[in-house]
């Protein structure tokens, strides 16, 4: 640590604060991080999950962020400044909570901005929480239980389930939101499950998964040629609306289907960076062991998840992780692994192969990962597939939605222009006029 970052009080969160104090969570994922606070909620903690939006937040961002950070670093800890000046919290009795990966990136580090940021807008009484299982930041009022993370790895591959199969029902159900009151119910249900001790045993996760993929299932559609559509990118801009633009609710307008990659992905992919850092760097081998343990009970889980949906030729499982690694191999490197790493161009490949070849790849402007991994992918990634249509959408406060919206539009209308040609079939040769 500097000596300039010393000079930022890091203010903790004590056992007597978990009782007196409101901690505010910024919106990233819906479904998940609804599953998450009511989590949190049931271990005592009194959370507010935030969903305050639009200009005033970007302004907080940019009069305390400098312009030339992270577009996610400066709508996160705008959202939460603009939250703390809405006069809706006792700021005595306000904490926030942020997560923390362990990697080189804006999971790691935005800690000390947001920090820097509280000070210089006079909140420097307000404690900043760090969730990780990095043992990067400790908060002794601030603990997780065992059965606590147990339900969080529920909520993860709960909630990536209600994502990709909401999202492959919505555009062609016949009673129009008929997908997202099945995932109310389904939270719901699962939150109900959570505050029992229940939903986290393989039995009862299989159960549950079974049960997610047999409801949609049964849910009345009709599919119609739509243009199938997948989102990637930088993990805030790739899920938050906020981040975004509201990019999967504009899509929506433009009648496409749209696919999201899950969260789980992510969470394995952190895992699996720890055995490769072992095999090229070498370190702890019972660090190694740990993160192999780790993967393969993950492994299991997300095999579960897949087996649910697999059962429905009508629904479209995720590929297996380990899958959708060896489909990058030759296109980049694993030792790539700075922020998204990758992982975004395996996700690029993998939406090709499950037939959602139109991409959206969602950066931050001057986010260098993003534009190796995902911009910088695209020319060798189109080499291998020819029918890959893929478009990088740059987010930061300078850009304009009406350009943004524009540039996914060119896409699309590539896209249509093949999904009419796939839908007409070859067209019979003309005969030549009689002379």
């Amino acid at each position: 640590m500097s000596r300039y970052e010393r000079t930022i009080e890091n203010k903790e969160f004590t056992r007597e604060m978990r009782q007196t104090h409101t901690i505010l969570v910024p919106q990233m994922c819906p479904i998940h991080f609804g599953l998450l606070e009511s989590i949190l909620v049931q271990s005592g903690y009194n959370v507010v999950l935030l969903t305050n939006n639009g200009p005033s937040v970007v302004g907080e961002g940019l009069k305390y962020v400098h312009n030339d950070t992270c577009y996610p670093a400066l709508l996160v800890i705008g959202q939460m400044l603009d939250a703390l000046g809405s006069g809706k919290y006792d700021l005595d009795h306000t904490a926030l909570l942020i997560t923390q990966t362990g990697g080189g990136c804006r999971a790691s580090n935005y800690i000390f901005l947001l920090r820097k940021a509280l000070k210089k807008a006079g909140y420097g009484q307000i404690p900043v929480v760090s969730l990780n299982f990095s043992g990067l930041e400790k908060n002794s009022g601030f603990r997780l239980s065992l059965g606590d993370i147990w339900k969080m790895l529920g909520a993860v591959i709960y909630g990536d389930a209600l994502m990709i199969l909401s999202n492959q029902i919505r555009p062609y159900e016949e009673d129009k939101g008929e997908a997202d009151e099945l995932v109310r119910r389904w939270s719901a249900r699962l939150t109900g499950q959570f505050e029992k001790g229940k939903g986290c045993t393989p039995g009862d996760m299989k159960r549950n998964l079974d049960n997610i993929a047999r409801d949609f299932a049964a849910i009345p559609f009709r599919r119609t040629p739509k243009v199938k559509t997948g989102v990637v990118g930088e993990i805030y801009v790739k899920y938050a609306s906020l981040g975004n633009n509201n990019l999967e609710a504009f899509l929506a307008s433009q009648d496409c289907e749209v696919m999201v990659p899950g969260l789980m992905g992510f969470l394995m992919y952190c895992v699996d960076n720890g055995m490769q850092d072992h095999k090229l760097y070498g370190g702890q081998r019972k660090k190694y062991l740990l993160n192999k343990l780790a993967m393969s009970y993950l492994r299991a889980v997300e095999g579960w998840m897949i087996d649910a949906i697999a059962r429905y030729p009508n629904l479209v499982a995720p590929t297996p992780f380990y899958e959708s690694k060896k489909l990058a191999e030759g296109i980049i490197g694993f030792g790539c692994k700075m922020g998204e790493g990758w992982l975004l161009t395996a996700e690029m490949v993998e939406l090709v192969h499950s037939g959602y070849a139109n991409i959206i790849c969602t950066q931050p402007f001057g986010c260098l990962p993003n534009h190796i991994c995902g911009k910088g992918m695209i020319r060798k990634i189109k080499e291998r597939y020819p029918q890959a249509n893929i478009v990088a959408v740059d987010y930061d406060p300078s850009a304009t939605r009406v350009n943004q919206e524009n540039r996914i539009k060119l896409m699309l209308s590539v896209a249509r222009e093949e999904l009419a040609r796939t839908e007409s079939g070859p067209q019979p040769a003309r005969e030549k006029a009689a002379v």
